[in-house]
């Protein structure tokens, strides 16, 4: 006779951001947490082979580049040498130890039972995993997402790495060809050309970032050509392998002319797609958007099969850790409090790329705007107007604020440059809290000749209607 199916009070897969909703709170139910791994790692993407791991290698990047601003400021800088074993071996020698720990962590909790393996959905709250079948109350997916694969066959012989394995590679490429040009894209751009790899990136769009404002995108794709090889409007063909050991890269543009690349790693930056898709979701009830595979949820992260929610990278576009850590908060409220639901808040999400230069962004962009046909006003100010933009003697880099003429609310904001990221902090929370823009301007202290300043004075150059006449700034 047939063992029963193991029952829980609650099934968690993923142990993302999924992992980090168990804590005291659920220590009175029976709780499955399944999860395949990544690369065979307990916790997730974020932790083994994204977010993480990723900036402990661009900050040996930033290090190993700055004899390029050096210049500027008439200090003569050798390039940096980074000892690459050392530095994935120092990154990793920490990572792989965390995740190992908490892995043992949730082994040893007595009432949470950790499958290892794909979950599959085969009925109705009924998963198939590690060669049996489960039932729960209630489930959570985070499964989060993985590389998109390239849309050409990858012939016998031919290794594409991913960001999933790049960063493990056992020594320093002297060449790479990327193909792709967001995130993923340009932080390993710079990684690698900063660590002294021959880098191309090919991009089959007109510029990199392109999804950025516009202007923060042709900037960057501006300072990107100056430090290695940019190729546009170009789309992978074919990858074939080298009689030296290399692989050939081969492109066409959009009047079919081919071109040829060369090197001894490829690395596939093209994007991310849900692991819905691996997960049989129809049996269990499931909806997924027929677009972009994303799970379907509500504003409460519910999806359309009743007491199964889902959270992060499966379900959400924005594909961002912070994203998932809030709709994590969201999904353990309502798991928790099922009578007092509350709901996620995606207003105001920001993202930053790690790059050279850094990039950070929140709300609109310009075109985006224009498109909607949303009155605005803009202001774009340079680090190099302020004082300490002086001192770094900085002529490229920018802050972008875009407001509604009439109420002084941000509609979006964008930096690039350096600190980009930690600059555009005070603008989220201006626009999470609704803050407008003359408060935010004239009613704290700046720190003279901090470099926060590009943003007062950003702030301050925003063209407004005047509140005591009721005068229209109009359309930028």
């Amino acid at each position: 006779m047939a063992s029963p199916m193991p029952h829980y009070d609650l099934c968690v897969i993923g142990s993302g951001s999924g992992n980090s909703l168990l804590d005291e709170r659920f220590s009175s139910m029976k709780v499955a947490l399944v999860d395949k791994g990544i690369n065979g790692a307990f916790g997730g993407t974020c932790l083994n082979v994204g977010c993480i791991p990723t900036k402990m290698f661009v900050r040996p990047a930033d290090l190993a580049a700055a004899h390029v601003d050096a210049q500027r400021v008439d200090v003569a800088l050798t390039p940096g040498r980074p000892d690459w074993p050392a530095i994935r071996d120092r990154i990793f020698g920490r990572i792989d130890a965390i995740a190992e720990s908490g892995k043992q962590w949730r082994q040893d909790n007595e009432h949470i039972t950790l499958f290892q393996g794909e979950g599959r959905f085969t009925g109705e709250k009924t998963l198939g995993v590690a060669g049996g079948k489960l039932t729960a109350d209630r489930f959570v997916i985070a499964t989060g997402s993985r590389p998109r694969p390239f849309e050409v066959d990858v012939p016998e012989g031919v290794t594409v790495h991913t960001s999933d394995t790049v960063m493990r590679l056992e020594k320093l490429p002297r060449s790479m060809v990327i193909i792709g040009g967001g995130f993923i894209a340009a932080e390993f751009a710079h990684v690698f050309s900063a660590y002294g790899t021959r880098v191309t990136v090919i991009n089959r769009s007109s510029t990199l970032l392109r999804r950025e404002d516009t202007d923060v995108s042709r900037r960057f794709t501006q300072l990107m050509s100056r430090r290695m090889t940019v190729r546009l409007n170009q789309k992978l063909v074919r990858l074939e392998p080298d009689e030296d050991g290399q692989i050939l890269v081969i492109t066409a543009d959009s009047s079919g002319i081919e071109y040829e690349y060369a090197a001894e790693v490829v690395l596939n930056a093209t994007g991310r797609v849900p692991n819905g898709d691996t997960m049989n979701l129809s049996a269990a009830g499931v909806e997924t958007d027929p677009d972009t595979g994303l799970i379907v949820v509500d504003e409460f992260q519910r999806t359309s099969a009743d007491g199964i929610f889902a959270l992060g990278d499966v379900c959400s576009p924005a594909q961002l850790k912070h994203v998932a850590n809030h709709e994590m908060r969201v999904v353990q409220h309502n798991l928790l409090h099922p009578d007092d639901l509350i709901a996620a808040n995606h207003n105001a999400i920001p993202h930053a790329v790690f790059g050279l230069p850094q990039i950070a962004a929140v709300g609109a962009t310009e075109q985006e705007l224009k498109e909607a046909g949303r009155r605005y006003v803009s202001a774009v100010q340079d680090y190099g107007s302020v004082a300490y933009g002086w001192a770094m003697e900085d002529r490229e880099s920018f802050c972008k604020l875009l407001a509604d003429p009439d109420t002084g609310q941000l509609l979006g904001a964008h930096i690039l440059g350096e600190q980009a990221p930690v600059l555009i902090q005070p603008l989220i929370q201006a626009m999470s809290f609704g803050l407008g823009v003359r408060d935010m301007a004239r009613g704290q202290y700046w720190i003279h000749p901090a470099l926060a300043e590009v943003v007062e004075n950003a702030l301050l150059s925003l063209p407004l209607a005047d509140p005591a006449d009721g005068s229209d700034a109009g359309r930028a």
